[in-house]
């Protein structure tokens, strides 16, 4: 029996511990799956670059998850509600479209006590997603961006926004970097004049970035703050994109089991 491929596309993706995830997944469980990473440098050729690799699935990092949703033919309620898909599945040449991003965030944060305002850095894919869920659940979310075209979404769906130069720091329970500061550079993702009262009003900092203590983490250690980085994010969106890539036959906690181990290597 040949293998299912699966893959990770984003740029940049050579950090990326998805494939060592899941692959210890499926071997764990005995399904005849391989996962590899992909380096797409044109967002608008992920549908094409897809088929010409010949993949069941894939996880979709920065910066392609709108591209990824324009690419799909079916998408689930909650991706069309966000605009971004991080997990694809091919059925009967179909590309089916999912957001496990928004969830897994949202298990990832639970573990903060007494978290109800959240603040975002960062108006891309991801805090798309997150942002929708968060709401759903009782958080208010503000999003903080550099320039104003990506706001204008979030604010349509009722968020507060705001750019770096009409921003009015205030104290938040919670702040978010939601871009890819810091993960292949030294830099933070506003600037420290506007981030460092920010955080010092915090109650925790959080960073989607994970394996590395970024920038904007180490500043908030510095001010005495917890912090999280995206490790358990990745490992919960991991699991839930894990079951629809083999059809829903293992449950959360059997998936589990094998891919948090790719965090103890």
């Amino acid at each position: 029996m040949s293998r299912e491929l699966f893959a990770i596309f984003g740029n940049p993706v050579s950090h990326s511990k998805s494939p060592l995830m899941h692959n210890l997944a499926f071997k764990g469980l005995g399904y005849s799956g391989c996962y590899g990473r992909y380096r797409l440098e044109d967002g608008a050729r992920l549908r094409e670059t897809f088929f010409a690799l010949g993949l069941k699935g894939i996880n979709i990092t920065v910066p392609h998850k709108e591209h990824a949703y324009n690419a799909c033919d079916v998408l689930d309620d909650f991706a069309k509600k966000v605009g971004a898909v991080n997990t694809i599945v091919k059925r009967d040449g179909r590309l089916y479209g999912y957001n496990t991003d928004a969830p897994g965030f949202l298990k990832a944060i639970s573990e903060f006590d007494n978290v109800k305002t959240v603040l975002f850095l960062g108006a891309g894919g991801t805090a798309q997603s997150t942002a929708v869920i968060l709401k759903e659940a009782g958080y208010q979310v503000t999003i903080l961006n550099r320039s104003t075209p990506r706001l204008e979404k979030f604010a349509k769906e009722g968020f507060e926004t705001a750019t770096f130069d009409n921003f009015t720091p205030k104290a938040y329970d919670l702040v978010v970097n939601m871009t890819s500061a810091g993960l292949e550079d030294e830099s933070l993702p506003a600037p420290k004049t506007l981030i460092e009262p920010l955080i010092g009003q915090t109650k925790a900092c959080v960073d989607v970035i994970y394996g590395k203590e970024t920038p904007f983490l180490k500043l908030a250690k510095t001010l005495g703050k917890p912090t999280k980085d995206g490790s358990d994010m990745l490992l919960y969106q991991g699991i839930i994109a894990f079951e629809h890539f083999t059809s829903y036959q293992y449950d959360f906690e059997e998936a589990k089991y094998y891919m948090q181990k790719a965090f103890e290597l």
